[in-house]
C-alpha cells in the first residue's frame, strides 16, 4: 500500500459525507449506527488533517463551509467508485470471468465440443482459457483453476480427479480396409505406423522392440496433429482416448486393435483452497465432474496394468 493511502482518513471521509448530506450530526450518527460524539470526533480529526473547517455550527443548524462544499463532490465520487468496485467483486463471485489453464489437446478435442452445453446451462460464466503443459503458479498469476494430466499430489492446492485416461490404437476406415486391424503379435513391417511422443509402439506391444524397425513411419510430437494425420489416412496411431473418442463416434476413425492400455496419469481439477468457496468456480467444477461422469471408457475395455508414471504433466 502506498504510504499516502495509509494516511488517508477514509472512515472520517465517510462520516463527513453522511453529515454533509443530512446537515445534521445527530441524523448522520443515526444513519451510521454510532453516537453523535463519535461523529463529532471523526469530523474534528478530518478538519485537523486538512487544517480547514468543514462545517459551521450555529446551535442545531449545520452548514458546509466553502472548503466543505469543495470537498464534498470529490468524496462522493470516490465513495461511489469504491462501492461500485466492491459490488463488482461481490457479483464476480457468482458470475463473470474464470481464468483456467489446461492442455491444448484436452481443450481442442474433449472440452470444446462440450462448451456449447456449458454456455446453455450457465450463460453467466465467461471462460478465459490458457493452454499450457506447465504447472500454474496461482500466487503470481490470475488463474482461478487448472485441468492437468498428472499423478495428483499437487502440494498446497485443492485437487480432485476428473477421470482416467487410456491409450488406444486407431486408423482411418480406408487404412483399415487396406491393411486390416493390427495383430497382437507378428511382423508389423507392412503396416504404416505413425509415431508420437506419448507412447511408442514397442511399449504398446509389450516391449517387443525387435518387431519394429527403428525410425519407420512419420513422427509427430503434437497429439492433436498426430490424430489429424490418422484421420487423413496416413497410418496407424496410438492416441489418448479422450482425444480420439469424438472422431471414433463420428466415423472418421476406427479402433485398430482390441488392446487398450491405461494411461499412468489422469485428469485433475486443481485450484487454490480459498477458491473452493467461489460460487462460479464451483459451478464450473460441478459441470466438469458431471461431463467426466458421462464420458464413457473405451469400448470393450480390457484393463492392462499401467506403466509406472514418469511424473505429472507429460503429455500435450
Amino acid at each position: 500500500m502506498s504510504p499516502a493511502y495509509e494516511r488517508l482518513p477514509l472512515n472520517a471521509l465517510r462520516v463527513f459525507e453522511a453529515v454533509a448530506t443530512r446537515l445534521s450530526f445527530g441524523a448522520a450518527a443515526e444513519a451510521l449506527h454510532v453516537t453523535p460524539a463519535a461523529v463529532s470526533q471523526q469530523i474534528k480529526s478530518l478538519e485537523d488533517y486538512l487544517q480547514v473547517p468543514l462545517f459551521r455550527r450555529d446551535g442545531r443548524q449545520v452548514q458546509l463551509t466553502p472548503e466543505g462544499e469543495q470537498l464534498l463532490p470529490a468524496v462522493r465520487r470516490g465513495l461511489d467508485e469504491l462501492e461500485a468496485a466492491l459490488q463488482s467483486v461481490r457479483q464476480s463471485r457468482h458470475a463473470g470471468s474464470l481464468n483456467v489453464s489446461m492442455l491444448s489437446s484436452f481443450l481442442q478435442k474433449w472440452l470444446t465440443p462440450r462448451l456449447a452445453e456449458l454456455r446453455t446451462q450457465h450463460p453467466e460464466l465467461d471462460l478465459r482459457i490458457h493452454t499450457s503443459v506447465d504447472p500454474v503458479d496461482f500466487a503470481r498469476t490470475d488463474f482461478h483453476a487448472a485441468v492437468r494430466l498428472g499423478a495428483g499430489g499437487y502440494e498446497g492446492l485443492h485437487y480432485e480427479k476428473l477421470m482416467d485416461e487410456w491409450y488406444i490404437a486407431v486408423a482411418s476406415p480406408s487404412v483399415l480396409q487396406e491393411h486390416g486391424p493390427l495383430p497382437d503379435s507378428g511382423d508389423l513391417t507392412r503396416y504404416p505406423l505413425l509415431h508420437g511422443s506419448d507412447l511408442h509402439w514397442p511399449e504398446w506391444f509389450a516391449g517387443d522392440a525387435g518387431r519394429l524397425p527403428a525410425q519407420r513411419g512419420a513422427f509427430i510430437d503434437d497429439s492433436v496433429s498426430l490424430l489429424s494425420a490418422a484421420v487423413e489416412g496416413l497410418g496407424y496411431a496410438i492416441i489418448r482416448w479422450t482425444l480420439a473418442a469424438g472422431d471414433l463416434q463420428a466415423g472418421r476413425l476406427a479402433l485398430a486393435s482390441r488392446r487398450i492400455l491405461p494411461h499412468p496419469l489422469g485428469y485433475y481439477f486443481v485450484c487454490p483452497h480459498p477458491y473452493t468457496q467461489l460460487p462460479k468456480l464451483l459451478t464450473l467444477r460441478n459441470w466438469l465432474m458431471e461431463q467426466a461422469r458421462r464420458f464413457p471408457p473405451p469400448p470393450g475395455l480390457q484393463r492392462t496394468p499401467p506403466r509406472e508414471a514418469a511424473g505429472p504433466e507429460e503429455s500435450r
